[in-house]
């Protein structure tokens, strides 16, 4: 069970970094144009949030999930 505890500490401890570094990509996109390695984080976000909304029903449910795993 420590295996098991241990596993979900790192992905959990992962997960908080890349959401983190999600909103610097964001940031620093926004205010500097196109940054190498994070410009594109903008248009990536767009063009999910495009997709779901073009799904429809099924868009709405997957933002939901999504919305959960981050909470």
């Amino acid at each position: 069970m420590k295996v098991l505890s241990g596993l979900t500490s790192t992905v959990n401890s992962l997960t908080s970094v890349v959401i983190a570094l999600l909103g610097l990509g964001i940031v620093v996109s926004l205010l500097g144009g196109n940054v190498p390695f994070v410009g594109g984080v903008a248009d990536n976000i767009v063009s999910l949030v495009q997709s779901l909304g073009d799904a429809g029903i099924v868009g709405l449910v997957a933002a939901i999930v999504i919305l959960n795993l981050y909470k």
